[in-house]
């Protein structure tokens, strides 16, 4: 006969059924409880790659899904680990598990694009160890460790590794996540080979045992890959930017007293001033999503303002501005020259407001910040640039640089 309490366990141990990874186990009732809370429901209605649809229409997927993604890897790697004698508790396996479900809980509408500008210089890490910090109490401490966890302040370095390095959980879910969604298929990782090749050195630190350098060159390089096609795609760095070049003009419009529909949430932070984020900040930042924003920019599609007008429509009825890429810095004259057709066009006297240069960098591998290390059969570790076998890590260690220009379309030729 089950008891009440049975009932409830079981009913808290769910399996979930996700098309990338197959079926998710919970195996603590502290992570259903999580998922369940407000603050991570509304991962729901908060893109994982921002406005990729418009380029990828079928990259909907949602930060709710990547989390669940990567509370599953890391379940996964912590398995690994154990069968290679690494001495995992209940209480660190649920900690671990807690850190990574809750990374990105403090992600804003449209993920990376709108940080700044809704919550000043307040990155969305900040906000996600707030908001724990703030479950925590609400689940009277039963976060500790997956707070030590997340700030790498953990006795046990290579927890935090999982959760953030060049080779952790996070990044091994978004780039198959991703690549499955948007079809991208230099993105698709082997997952289960890279975790199964995981161990931990004497030192506490993660490794990677040296028969899998291959796979981990195979990461690098399709996150490479992912970067300059998918996340980096000249449209993709576009849309990103008008999303933060229309939240800066609206807030630049409310300064100077103009009304501007929105709800009351993207109101409240359309007018707040810079300042340290308050209780009200916090409560009204969980309140928002994807929807206020695009409510907002339906509306603003109608604004007396020619600027946020044709940014709003540019993107909400996907007639995006003309893009040209290159590997080197435009020519100055060049773009003066779009500024004055701009100008000409529209009959405005600002129109390097809708003339602008898109700087995108991308370091592949750092070879200094987390390095990534190989474990011999000898014990010895060893850097994956400094390995005899490596194929391509040391070709992969310089800094690329991409320049997009972008202005109206009505003036491309």
């Amino acid at each position: 006969m089950c008891t009440n309490t049975d009932i409830s366990m079981q009913n808290k141990l769910k399996i979930i059924n996700d098309p990338v990874h197959g079926f998710i186990k919970i195996p603590h009732e502290i992570l259903f409880d999580i998922i369940e809370h407000p603050y991570f429901q509304r991962l729901r209605r908060i893109s994982q790659t921002g406005l990729l649809t418009l380029i990828f229409p079928g990259a909907t997927h949602t930060r709710f899904h990547h989390a669940l993604g990567a509370m599953h890897l890391m379940f996964t790697a912590l398995e690994t680990l154990k069968q290679k004698g690494v001495k995992i508790s209940d209480e660190e396996e649920k900690g671990a598990m807690l850190a990574i479900l809750m990374h990105d809980i403090g992600h804003g509408p449209f993920s990376h694009a709108l940080e700044s500008m809704l919550m000043d210089d307040w990155h969305h890490e900040n906000l996600s160890l707030l908001l724990m910090n703030r479950l925590n109490v609400e689940f009277n401490g039963q976060l500790n460790v997956a707070i030590e966890m997340f700030q790498g302040k953990y006795h046990r370095k290579f927890f935090n590794q999982l959760i953030s390095s060049q080779l952790d959980v996070d990044r091994l879910d978004y780039l198959k996540r991703d690549s499955f969604f948007t079809g991208v298929s230099e993105g698709n990782i082997n997952t289960q080979r890279i975790i199964s090749m995981m161990n931990v050195c004497e030192e506490g630190e993660l490794v990677i045992d040296a028969k899998g350098i291959y796979s981990i060159e195979n990461f690098l390089t399709a996150r490479m890959f992912m970067y300059w096609q998918v996340y980096y795609h000249k449209t993709s760095a576009l849309a990103e930017f008008l999303l933060v070049k229309i939240l800066e003009r609206a807030k630049y419009l409310v300064s100077q007293g103009i009304n501007l529909p929105a709800t009351e949430n993207l109101k409240y932070f359309l007018y707040r001033g810079k300042s340290s984020a308050t209780d009200e900040d916090v409560e009204r930042f969980t309140q928002m999503d994807d929807n206020d924003v695009i409510q907002a920019m339906k509306s603003w599609q109608n604004s007396d303002d020619i600027i946020l007008s044709y940014w709003c429509k540019c993107v909400i009825q996907r007639n995006l501005p003309k893009t040209i890429i290159s590997s080197h810095p435009f020519d100055p004259k060049f773009i003066e020259e779009k500024i004055k057709n701009t100008n000409e066009f529209f009959g405005i006297h600002n129109g390097e407001d809708l003339v602008h240069e898109i700087k995108r960098k991308l370091l592949p591998y750092d070879t200094e910040k987390q390095p990534i290390y190989l474990l011999q059969k000898s014990g010895v570790k060893l850097r994956l640039d400094e390995s005899e076998d490596q194929l391509l890590s040391g070709l992969i260690v310089n800094k690329t640089t991409r320049y997009i220009l972008t202005f109206p379309r009505d003036i491309s030729n």
